[in-house]
């Protein structure tokens, strides 16, 4: 059955993406340097290709572990736990990554609202909470006796006192619809002839973001990928360029793929060969465009805005 020419859907298999998976690679010794191992897609589980990188080696960690669901991903089922399981499960994982992150550097874990009871406990004992953010996914599916769930969490953590975030970098552009003026002079906002508006500092619900979908170049068959807009804040946010962002869950590659559009180096780690060619199909085309659906001119906009572009 053919599909839609507008349909960008990344969803190679195997058998045609040969090329993409040579490009990966595989551990089985400790690494005494990142030399070996920077901008690669490391395919293995990360239980056990965590302990043989080298300690220190990040500056930024995005987690993406499997929710607390039943659900298949590719050719492995992660089925849903007892509490007590997963957070045994979650203690297991976070314990592997402690030692790859900087003094100084930031984590920052995605969770649904369930287990964000137990991911969000669990990573107080390993660091240092900073903010809980909470982001809405647009989408989801309705529920006859329930509220729709169309929220995620993110726990942004950190592994000391000292650590980055570049306020400037993830303010957002809002229109002014009130505007108020002093003297006659705009107060606290820009005019300008594309409109009115004030760049805001960002707070911890995000409401702009747009979960990909078919029509769209980063979309792929993952079934829990998560947006390059909502990858980009926390990248901006908690880094510098040249930094070095690891992510042990990296799926179909949305992390590497907008550290490579931002500047910074990456490190992922993904068990399922089939998205790890999606994840090197991905950067590939990273290389030609580096855009970003919702950011544009260093500047994150409203859901649904117009992009500034002229």
């Amino acid at each position: 059955m053919s599909r839609s020419p507008r349909n960008k859907t990344i969803n190679t298999p195997i058998s045609e993406g040969k090329r993409y998976l040579e490009k990966c690679i595989q551990i089985v010794q400790p690494q005494n340097s990142i030399d070996g191992i920077l901008d690669k897609t490391i395919m293995g589980d990360m239980l056990e290709v965590c302990r043989l990188l080298p300690k220190e080696s990040a500056d930024l960690i995005i987690a993406d572990p499997p929710y607390n669901l039943t659900m298949t991903y590719s050719k492995t089922t992660f089925s849903k736990k007892k509490t007590s399981e997963y957070e045994q499960y979650t203690r297991k994982w976070l314990s592997e990554i402690k030692p790859l992150l900087k003094k100084n550097g930031s984590i920052y874990v995605c969770c649904d609202w369930e287990s964000s009871l137990i991911i969000g406990q669990v990573l107080s004992e390993f660091f240092r909470i900073r903010n809980r953010i909470t982001w809405q996914r647009e989408k989801g599916r309705g529920a006859r006796a329930n509220w729709k769930n169309s929220m995620e969490d993110i726990w942004f953590a950190t592994n000391g006192s000292e650590y980055t975030f570049n306020l400037d970098a993830v303010r957002i552009r809002k229109k002014v619809i009130a505007p108020y003026r002093v003297s006659g002079k705009p107060k606290d906002w820009i005019e300008s002839d594309a409109g009115n508006y004030r760049d805001t500092c960002p707070s911890n619900f995000w409401d702009d973001i747009t979960v990909p979908f078919w029509s769209m170049p980063e979309n792929t068959a993952h079934p829990t990928q998560k947006p390059e807009k909502l990858i980009a804040k926390i990248i901006l946010a908690s880094s510098s360029e040249g930094d070095v962002i690891l992510d042990p869950f990296l799926g179909s590659g949305t992390t590497s793929v907008v550290s490579k559009k931002l500047g910074r180096h990456y490190i992922g780690i993904e068990k399922e060969a089939e998205y790890c060619v999606w994840a090197e199909q991905r950067l590939e085309m990273a290389e030609t465009d580096k855009s970003i659906q919702g950011y544009t001119e260093g500047i994150f906009r409203e859901r649904n805005s117009p992009s500034g572009k002229k």
